[in-house]
């Protein structure tokens, strides 16, 4: 890639952290980057493709820098220990805010919605290859809807992120108590092999009546 589309890619990524969705042009762009406004339409063709773009490759960039983490991941609470960190950081980058962003940008733009799903899309599956993991060999793996808790948990760290500016210690509040939640699931998986069984029993039954 040359430098002056890292620039632009880079430039975008600077211009909505610092104007939101509702303030990026092709000028703030530009300025951002330090080049010129045309430069936008010659290597991208619209600001949305340039905007896709830079969604796509933050969003490739920043998995990278954390799937080795992820994949040493050895339990639930090593996985929201993990998620804790994830969210400091990437909320100090201004990462989150971006992708959250985009996610308001594509409400009433559809050109957006599609490569902002896809960029969601790669967490959704990093996410769900960790849970599939760790879940194996629990009562719980028989009944969760794997991908759906992923796109959750997903769904869980742009949201925070957004709650973050209002409620701080509201976030710590729901982050202990997914705390208390991976301790439960650990003590089920404890549980010697009859307990299982009958759990596993209760919970097919319950999940049948739903």
């Amino acid at each position: 890639m040359s430098g002056t589309k890292q620039r632009l890619l880079d430039g975008a990524i600077t211009a909505i952290r610092t104007h939101g969705i509702a303030g990026v042009s092709a000028r703030t762009i530009a300025a951002a980057a330090g080049v010129n406004q045309a430069l936008v339409f010659y290597h991208f063709g619209t600001v949305d493709d340039l905007l896709t773009a830079a969604c796509r490759a933050s969003t490739a960039d920043r998995l990278a820098h954390w799937s080795a983490r992820l994949a040493g991941v050895g339990s639930l609470r090593e996985l929201l220990a993990v998620g804790q960190e994830l969210h400091e950081q990437e909320r100090e980058l201004g990462n989150v805010s971006f992708l959250a962003q985009m996610l308001a940008g594509a409400q009433t733009d559809e050109r957006l919605a599609a490569p902002t799903a896809a960029a969601l899309q790669l967490w959704v599956d990093e996410i769900e290859s960790v849970l599939r993991r760790l879940l194996a060999g629990s009562p719980f793996a028989e009944i969760a809807d794997v991908p759906g808790l992923s796109r959750a948990v997903c769904a869980a760290f742009v949201g925070l992120e957004l709650y973050d500016g209002v409620d701080r210690a509201g976030v710590r509040q729901a982050m202990s108590a997914l705390d208390q939640l991976a301790v439960l699931i650990e003590i089920v998986d404890d549980l010697g092999p009859v307990a299982r069984r009958a759990l596993r029993s209760r919970v097919n039954r319950a999940a049948r009546r739903d």
